[in-house]
């Protein structure tokens, strides 16, 4: 068995504004890290209507193929941006998840990480925010349960800002638990305990400012990996966020590279425990620190390859 790695040069052809965080150095930092490491490279495919329609209406996915400039760039809300490649990028990261899914699934390798932008876990039902279009790891879990018919599909965001969108896209989806650990208060605000998801299938883990890797270490053992482990998830989806980085410049918890190897160490024991037999997905989030993004993104990545030899 082994790792691949998921990718799509129409990743760097969705084009934000000069000084926009979510941009095209972003991947291609990720992937100058990645290079070195002996991954099966892959290329990402678009996802097909079906895909997209389980997360998100025909009106939406209209409108924002709609929406996308001939040229130049258009702005969807005050973070948001579309250039011509965007809809196809956005796509493309959609599409690579339920890609990683089939592979996984099917035994073609242990685990994937998808390397693809834009970012997902803001995206909601039918709105785009917070740089997402497409809620890549709610479709990828979806495609998991509706096309290849699993029973329990876990999903784990440890991205610094709240996953609202994929909070929104399984609220209803019993048969999914999502975990998310994020700074409070925060941009966009959700993520308080109270919200728990229709079925009791969500677990927000809000940290406030300022924690670092000992405290995030003890909440993770006290709360999130029991669950996880109790719900006994047959595929593990990580929402791979790196912006809980001590560097990062869009929010204030103090995170090492090492801290983002142990907790990769620990989901990837609990896939290998559980009913899942290590098969895991990871798809990248955040993470607007170049230097901190690449090397926990590599870290994260070498992890997977441990585990999965």
């Amino acid at each position: 068995m082994a790792t691949a790695l998921i990718t799509h040069a129409d990743g760097l052809d969705h084009v934000t504004p000069s000084g926009h965080p979510e941009r095209v150095a972003r991947l291609e930092h990720v992937l100058h890290a990645l290079q070195p490491l002996e991954l099966q490279r892959v290329t990402a495919r678009e996802a097909s209507e079906e895909e997209l329609l389980r997360c998100h209406p025909q009106s939406y996915i209209d409108r924002v193929r709609n929406a996308v400039p001939e040229r130049g760039q258009h702005q969807l809300d005050s973070d948001t941006w579309l250039s011509p490649g965007s809809f196809r990028a956005a796509s493309r990261a959609a599409g690579g998840a339920c890609q990683a899914v089939d592979m996984v699934l099917g035994g073609e390798v242990a685990n994937v990480f998808c390397a693809t932008r834009p970012p997902g876990h803001h995206a909601e039902r039918e709105t785009p925010m917070g740089f997402c279009l497409f809620g890549t790891a709610a479709i990828a879990a979806k495609h998991a349960l509706e096309h290849h018919g699993l029973s329990r599909v876990a999903v784990v965001d440890f991205d610094v800002h709240h996953g609202n969108g994929t909070q929104d896209l399984l609220w209803d989806e019993a048969r999914a638990l999502f975990i998310t650990s994020q700074q409070m208060p925060l941009w966009p605000g959700s993520g308080a305990p109270e919200q728990r998801g229709a079925h009791d299938n969500v677990m927000n883990l809000p940290l406030p400012p300022e924690t670092g890797g000992a405290e995030m270490k003890t909440r993770y053992e006290a709360e999130a990996f029991p669950r996880l482990r109790a719900f006994d998830p047959e595929l593990l989806i990580i929402s791979a966020g790196f912006d809980a980085h001590q560097d990062d410049p869009l929010a204030n918890l103090n995170w090492t590279v090492e801290d983002f190897r142990w907790i990769t160490e620990q989901l990837c024991e609990i896939a290998q425990t559980s009913a899942a037999g290590g098969r895991v997905v990871s798809t990248l989030e955040g993470g607007y620190d170049l230097a901190g993004l690449s090397a926990s993104a590599k870290a994260h990545v070498e992890v997977l390859m441990e585990a999965g030899a």
